[in-house]
C-alpha cells in the first residue's frame, strides 16, 4: 500500500524519542489506525507517559494529560457547568477530556467511579454533562497508563472499563544496547525531554484509518478469529472468556496491523501478532490457575499453538 511510507515516518519519529520499544510503538500505531484505545502497563520509569506524549506530537494532535489520584473526581476529567452571575446562565468549563490525545496517567490509582467517567468518552467519543451531550474530536484517542497491580495503592480496573481498551500493551525494560542508546541521547540533550515533530496531517490520519478499515479479509480469517475467541471460553483455566465484541476488536486490530505492514489484506500472522495485546485483558482466569501462576498470556500462547491456522 502507498501508505507504508507515512506510517514508516511515524514509527521512525516515535522511535527517535522512545528508544528500545519497537513492539510497543507498533501496537500503539495499530490501535490508532483501528480507532481504538490503549492501556500501557509497566513499572514506573519505562517511558509510558513519554510514549503517549510522543504519539500526540508525531500525529500533530492536541494533547491533555490527567494524573489520576485517589481524590480525583469525574468532573475533574469531564468538566462542569459553572454559573455566570452577570448573564445569569451556566457556562461549560470543559475538562481535559476535550482533546484529541488524552493521557490517563496511572489510571489504576483512582477509584472505579472516576475511572468509569471515561466509559462514554471512549466508547462513543462523546460526553454527557448535566444531561447535555457534547461531541469529542473524531481522532479522540485515549492512552492510559497503569502500574502492575502488585504495587501498593492501586485499584484494579473493572471489566467494563478494561473492555473499552482495544489493547493492553505491557511495557518492559529495554535491552542493554537500547538502554545505553537511551542514556547517550539523554546526555546529548543535556537532560531535556525529547521533542517529536508532526509527521502527518489530519487529512492523512483520517485516510490511513479509513484504509485500515477497508483492508480485505477472507472468510477463512473470520473463522480463525471466531475459533480463537470461542476457544478462550472453553479453556479449562479460564473462568470468563472473550466476548463477541472481543472478536470484533481482534479483527479490527488485525486489519490495522496489515495496513501498518503495507498490505491490503489480512493474513493469519496479522491475527497472531495482535491476539495477545487484544485479548490478554479480556480473560478472567480461574482462581486455581492464578494460584499456580498461570497468566492470560500463557493461555493465549497455548491457543495460538493449538488452533488450526487457515491456509
Amino acid at each position: 500500500m502507498s501508505d507504508a511510507t507515512p506510517l514508516s515516518r511515524l514509527l521512525d519519529a516515535l522511535g527517535s524519542a522512545v528508544v528500545g520499544q519497537p513492539r510497543v510503538l507498533a501496537d500503539l500505531v495499530t490501535a490508532f489506525l483501528a480507532r481504538g484505545h490503549v492501556l500501557l502497563e509497566g513499572v514506573p520509569g519505562v517511558a509510558k507517559t513519554l510514549t503517549a506524549r510522543s504519539m500526540a506530537g508525531a500525529l500533530g494532535l492536541s494533547f491533555s494529560r490527567v494524573q489520576f489520584t485517589p481524590d480525583l473526581m469525574p468532573a475533574d476529567i469531564l468538566g462542569t457547568n459553572v454559573f455566570q452571575p452577570q448573564s445569569q446562565t451556566f457556562r461549560l468549563m470543559k475538562g481535559p477530556v476535550f482533546t484529541e490525545v488524552l493521557v490517563a496517567d496511572e489510571i489504576n490509582r483512582t477509584p472505579p467511579k472516576t475511572q468509569a467517567a471515561l466509559l462514554e468518552a471512549m466508547e462513543e467519543r462523546q460526553v454527557t454533562i448535566d444531561g447535555v451531550t457534547h461531541p469529542l474530536p473524531p481522532h479522540f484517542f485515549v492512552v492510559a497508563t497503569q502500574n502492575p497491580l502488585e504495587l501498593e495503592g492501586t485499584y484494579p480496573l473493572p471489566e467494563a472499563q478494561l473492555d473499552r481498551f482495544l489493547m493492553r500493551v505491557r511495557v518492559g525494560y529495554p535491552d542493554g544496547d537500547a538502554e545505553t542508546s537511551l542514556l547517550r541521547a539523554f546526555h546529548q540533550r543535556e537532560g531535556r525531554p525529547p521533542a517529536v515533530s508532526r509527521v502527518l496531517d489530519a487529512a492523512t490520519l483520517t485516510e490511513l484509518q479509513d484504509r485500515a478499515a477497508r483492508v480485505a479479509c477472507d472468510d477463512s480469517i473470520l473463522q480463525y478469529v471466531v475459533q480463537l475467541v470461542r476457544d478462550t471460553r472453553a479453556h479449562p483455566r479460564v473462568r470468563l472468556g472473550a466476548s463477541p465484541r472481543a472478536a470484533q476488536a481482534l479483527l479490527a486490530a488485525a486489519k490495522a496491523h496489515a495496513a501498518l505492514r503495507g498490505t491490503d489484506f489480512v493474513t493469519p500472522d496479522d491475527v497472531k501478532a495482535v491476539t495477545p495485546s487484544v485479548l490478554n485483558h479480556r480473560l478472567l482466569l480461574k482462581a486455581e490457575a492464578e494460584v499456580e501462576g498461570v497468566t492470560a498470556d500463557d493461555v493465549l500462547k497455548q491457543m495460538l499453538e493449538r488452533v488450526r491456522v487457515p491456509r
